[in-house]
């Protein structure tokens, strides 16, 4: 229907094999050189360079200069949640999900473009709505953030929640995850949660892939603040 967003010639944009590998790529926030996403797709210098180019004119990638320096990143959450959604769409069923070391360091913990996913994402998320610092709001994505729950991310994490910028859907929202079939915490809080477990040493990100591996310290602290061990 006219007036309606082109959802074809997005869809054409991310279909093919190698602009989903570079947006895969990139898809945990990070901006890097055409060169390395050149070999993550498996791509000649020529051909990714096409590519790039056209998802920036899709409006898939946006480029950040560093001097002679260019660097491509995801043009903003909304295409990661794009693409994290068509994952639940093409992944395999759950009982037949690949168990290589790969796969299972990904489905454990991963980065969902600015916050944590995967098994400890859910059980992070599962286990701060149990203690009452969180609470869903309605049927909706949107989550709220609790008196005690202000209090704790503040004396834990020196997490200011009246510093925190609202987003489309508040200061925290759910995010379903396209492993566990579950939510996960996104939105600003989610943002500085996953960005303070990292400062703290809790969690360490991979810098290959999006897989996070949960530190020793980590584990420690997670069972003395939420009750999570590390297998959730």
């Amino acid at each position: 229907m006219r007036g309606d967003p082109d959802i074809a010639t997005v869809a054409a944009l991310i279909g093919d094999p190698a602009r989903a590998a570079i947006l895969a790529a990139v898809a945990d926030g990070r901006a890097l050189p055409a060169g390395e996403l050149a070999a993550s797709a498996g791509l000649s210098a020529s051909g990714a360079s096409a590519h790039l180019n056209k998802l920036m004119a899709g409006g898939l990638l946006a480029l950040e200069r560093e001097g002679r320096h260019r660097y491509y990143r995801l043009a903003g959450p909304q295409v990661a949640a794009a693409l994290e959604s068509l994952s639940l769409i093409a992944t395999q069923p759950r009982n037949t999900v690949a168990h290589s070391p790969q796969a299972q360091a990904l489905r454990y913990a991963r980065s969902c473009y600015d916050h944590l996913a995967g098994e400890l994402g859910v059980g992070m998320a599962v286990a701060l709505e149990t203690r009452g610092l969180i609470a869903a709001a309605g049927h909706g994505k949107r989550v709220n953030i609790t008196r005690a729950g202000a209090e704790w991310f503040d004396a834990v994490f020196a997490i200011d929640v009246r510093d925190l910028k609202p987003g489309r859907h508040g200061l925290a929202c759910r995010c379903l995850d396209w492993t566990e079939r579950r939510h996960h915490l996104a939105g600003p809080l989610g943002t500085r949660l996953f960005q303070r477990c990292c400062d703290l040493g809790w969690l360490s990100r991979h810098r290959q892939s999006r897989a996070v591996e949960l530190t020793r310290k980590g584990q420690h602290k997670l069972r003395e603040h939420l009750g999570i061990d590390s297998i959730i």
